[in-house]
Parts: C-alpha cells; sequence; structure tokens
C-alpha cells in the first residue's frame, strides 16, 4: 500500500510542555518537541504513520539495528519568517539524501507523502516550539532504523521511520580549533562516507573525545588513501578561502552532499566570487598560509549552519587563520543566507518551504 492512500493520523499530547522551553538559553538537543511521527515498513509496505505524543520507546534487545547498525538519519531546519510564520529550509534536498542513506543501507524508499507530508504536519502542530529570538530555529530530526527482532545477519524486513523536533540554538559560538587527523579515518572509497549513517559518527566518537582532552574543537578528516588530502571537518563539509577562489572538496563517495554546502556554493558565485570543488591537499594549505593566500576557512552543516575555524594544528605545527574581524566572505555568506532563512531577503532560488 503506498502512503498516499492514508492518511497520518494525529493524536495530540493532553499536556504541552511548552513552558519548559527558555528561549533565551536555547541548548541543542537537550529539550524535544510535544509530538513525534513514526511509521512502520512491513512487508513491503508503509503503515501505521502517526503523529503522537513525544516519548520512549518500547524494543526488544534483539530489535535488528541496536546489533548491526543499520540506522540513518537527516537533519533540517525550520525558521520563523519576518511575519513569524514558521518556513522549512531545503527539506527536498533532504529528502533525496535521506534516500540515498536508505539505498546504501538497505533501508526502504520512504515515499515524498510520508516524509515532506510528515514533516509538515509535525511542524505544524508544534509550531509554538520554533523560536523567535535570534539565530534560533527548530531542528528537525527524521531518522530510520531496522527493527527485526532478529540477531541473525539476513535482509531485514521491519523497518521503523520517525520524525522528532527540537529548539535549537547556535551550535558553536566562537570560532572553532581544529586538528588535522592524519591516524584516524572517516570514511573510505567504496564504504559509506556520502550517507548520514549511523555508523559514521558513532566511529569518530574516540579520535574526538581524544582531541578535545588536547583542547581542539573537531577534526579535519584526511583521505582514507594517502591521508593528505582533506575530507570533512567534524560532521560538517569544510572550506578555505586562498587568495581569491573558495575551495572545497569535491563530492564523491566518502564526502557528504550538504544541503548547507550546495546553498553557500550557490551564493557564493551568485556574488561572483570564484568556487573550485577539487581535491585539496593539507600540503597546499599549509603553503597558501605560508605565502598569505590562506584567507579564511569554515565548516559548513545544518546544525552548525557557518562555523569559522581560527586555527590548524598539523604534526604539532598550529595554523592561525587572520583574525575572523577581517574577513570577508564568511560574514558576507552567512548574512545572506540568514536573510533567505527567516524571510528578510527574495527567496529567489525557492530555498523555502512553506507550511
Amino acid at each position: 500500500m503506498d502512503v498516499s492512500t492514508f492518511e497520518i493520523s494525529v493524536r495530540k499530547t493532553e499536556l504541552s510542555r511548552i513552558n519548559q522551553l527558555d528561549q533565551d538559553n536555547i541548548q541543542f538537543g537537550k529539550i524535544y518537541s510535544d509530538h513525534m511521527l513514526q511509521a512502520y515498513h512491513e512487508n513491503g509496505e508503509w503503515q501505521n504513520a502517526e503523529i503522537l505524543p513525544y516519548g520512549n520507546l518500547s524494543m526488544s534487545p534483539a530489535t535488528s539495528f541496536f546489533h548491526y547498525g543499520q540506522a540513518i538519519f537527516e537533519g533540517i531546519k525550520a525558521y520563523r519568517d519576518a511575519d513569524g510564520k514558521p518556513v522549512i529550509f531545503r527539506p527536498y534536498e533532504n529528502w533525496k539524501r535521506f534516500n540515498r542513506s536508505a539505498e546504501r543501507l538497505g533501508l526502504p524508499y520512504v515515499p515524498e507523502e510520508l516524509f515532506m507530508d510528515g514533516m509538515r504536519k509535525l511542524v505544524d502542530l508544534d509550531s509554538a516550539w520554533v523560536p523567535s529570538k535570534g539565530q534560533t530555529s527548530l531542528y528537525i530530526r527524521p531518522f530510520m532504523m531496522a527493527v527485526d527482532e532478529f540477531i541473525g545477519i539476513k535482509p531485514t524486513t521491519k523497518f521503523l521511520f520517525m520524525i522528532i523536533t527540537c529548539p535549537a540554538g547556535p551550535y558553536y559560538d566562537k570560532p572553532v580549533s581544529i586538528y588535522v587527523d592524519d591516524k584516524y579515518v572517516r570514511a573510505f572509497p567504496g564504504g559509506i562516507g556520502y550517507t548520514k549513517a549511523a555508523g559514521n559518527y558513532g566511529a569518530s566518537m574516540y579520535p574526538m573525545t581524544e582531541v578535545r582532552k588536547m583542547g581542539y574543537d573537531q577534526i579535519l578528516w584526511m583521505d582514507g588513501v594517502e591521508h593528505k588530502y582533506v575530507q570533512e571537518i567534524g560532521t560538517m563539509n569544510v572550506f578555505f578561502v586562498l587568495g581569491d577562489t573558495v575551495v572545497t572538496p569535491e563530492l564523491g563517495d566518502t564526502i557528504l552532499e550538504g544541503v548547507t554546502r550546495d546553498s553557500v556554493i550557490t551564493l557564493l558565485r551568485d556574488k561572483g566570487i570564484k568556487v573550485e570543488e577539487r581535491q585539496l591537499s593539507i600540503d597546499e594549505i599549509v603553503a597558501a598560509h605560508e605565502a598569505g593566500e590562506l584567507k579564511e576557512a569554515f565548516g559548513t552543516g545544518t546544525a552548525a549552519s557557518i562555523s569559522s575555524i581560527a586555527d590548524l594544528t598539523y604534526k604539532g605545527k598550529k595554523i592561525e587563520l587572520p583574525s575572523v574581524e577581517n574577513w570577508t566572505v564568511v560574514p558576507s555568506v552567512l548574512q545572506e543566507l540568514n536573510a533567505i532563512r527567516y524571510g528578510k531577503q527574495e527567496d529567489r532560488h525557492n530555498w523555502l518551504y512553506r507550511i
């Protein structure tokens, strides 16, 4: 049965927790909105799509994704526009990427009607949770996992798709300090680096813990073959301003196709700024710094938006970037991106999805 042949039922909470939201002190991932969406896929069809009060799940210890990591997710944001109405930023791109991840992990395709209509209804129902102060938003987390109650290795037959949301403030409140890791690797050719699979992030936890003990905020990952080409920074795509050109690693099976990444590239090119998507070695970055040509560096992602890089440490040598007060590329593109997200500037690329 196609999901479009039945409606998504809604069961509202009897007691909202909206009074727990402090708009002046929003911490990412600390408090969740009143409702969530869930739908099961079994016997080849989606069924039981429902929006219900946010709450815990009850699962067998033998549930398959616990053991084999067959789980994916997405990150999307809703904002309040200039009229105070909720808008979602480029959710169709996340829906497409979600299904690319699903295919690679052996999970079922999620139809547009389930993903988009479910998200729209959920955000509309919990619209009071979309914050309105400063650089705030409602973070939307769709995810899917294999839920067979079986611990043997076989093709999975039962899956759970869900969406939860949470108010979000700025992810980083200052430029970040980066450790260039030439030991641990995030992704390999032929692997799942281009997906938003849970395992990609789980494997990064130990290296991240180690670099934070050393005083750094994030890791700049290198490629898994030669350990010299930059890949991603933490959970973000990465950009370097070299002279008058912005360079970012080209997409492939080790690089996530970031929605914010694509948005930034589009806006930069709109401004007439040259952008190159290509292999970029850490040696080239070091040489550019020594020549005075490394002007700015930043990461992009849904949670972090655009995050400036203060410095990079590679093989014990600290590469300090110019003071952010003298930057021109990042402030300009961030200002325009935010103006579009919050409905204060013309949405000429039709990126906003209105509830």
